[in-house]
């Protein structure tokens, strides 16, 4: 549609702002625009960025980061409620390792790292997608996911709340993707990396995200149980988040 609202945002200090509106569901409704963003973190907003954030009503974060990155980079905007979800980073220090004990870095010891990453979100993490998810149904928006780089623990997240809302599994992918398109990797980051290794860390594949509900199955047998079980939504909750997210 040409009167929809423009998805990426190109924020000055931030990557990969992103708007999850717009998207169609299995029923025939679509995602409500300007309710649920996702982004990297906040912590380098320029004057510039906050003035848009505030004209767009942001007034809740949701921080995946860990303790330390979380530290490095705090919200640059003081008004909004930074509610933090650490999800620890492993995969540099895995990384790492397996240099440390002398195997020369390869590109597939980077997707085999990333992809156990993301299987961590399951298996390790539930209850902090959970607590994400009881936010939303008690109604924070317009608000923003955001991690480090808002890409992996972000683009988790999202998938599931677009899985949640009824969108299809090939528009969820098409939206993860999109960080291939709109994230600026730092080019100083883990510069004791290999760069082929680096590439792989600072973009996504779809094999990632595969892995993180492949351990869904494995651990939960479905997604619907992962998201009644794992995630706490019962019935009144997706109607509550149907209700509040989509719209004719």
């Amino acid at each position: 549609m040409p009167d929809s609202p423009v998805r990426h945002l190109n924020l000055a200090g931030a990557s990969n702002f992103r708007d999850l509106g717009g998207y169609p569901t299995s029923d025939g409704r679509i995602v409500r625009w300007r309710q649920i963003f996702r982004s990297n973190h906040l912590g380098h907003l320029t004057d510039g960025d906050v003035s848009v954030l505030r004209e767009l009503g942001v007034r809740s974060a949701f921080d995946f980061r860990g303790t330390e990155e979380r530290t490095a980079a705090l919200c640059g905007m003081p008004e909004i409620s930074v509610h933090s979800l650490p999800v620890e980073p492993t995969v540099v220090a895995a990384l790492r390792a397996i240099a440390a004990a002398g195997t020369p870095l390869s590109t597939d010891h980077a997707v085999e790292v990333m992809r156990d990453s993301y299987r961590s979100y399951v298996q390790k993490n539930t209850q902090h997608f959970r607590t994400l998810f009881a936010h939303l149904v008690d109604d924070r928006a317009p608000l923003v996911i955001h991690c480090t780089a808002g890409k992996d623990r972000t683009g988790f997240a999202c998938a599931l709340i677009l899985h949640t809302l009824g969108v299809s599994e090939d528009v969820i992918s098409e939206d993860y993707l999109l960080t291939n398109r709109f994230y600026r990797r730092d080019p100083n980051h883990s510069t004791d990396l290999p760069d082929e290794v680096r590439q792989v860390l600072g973009s996504v594949q779809a094999s990632f995200l595969a892995a993180a509900f492949e351990a869904i199955d494995a651990d939960y047998g479905d997604l619907e149980t992962y998201l009644r079980d794992g995630l706490g939504l019962g019935k009144a909750e997706r109607a509550h988040l149907e209700a509040r997210y989509l719209q004719r």
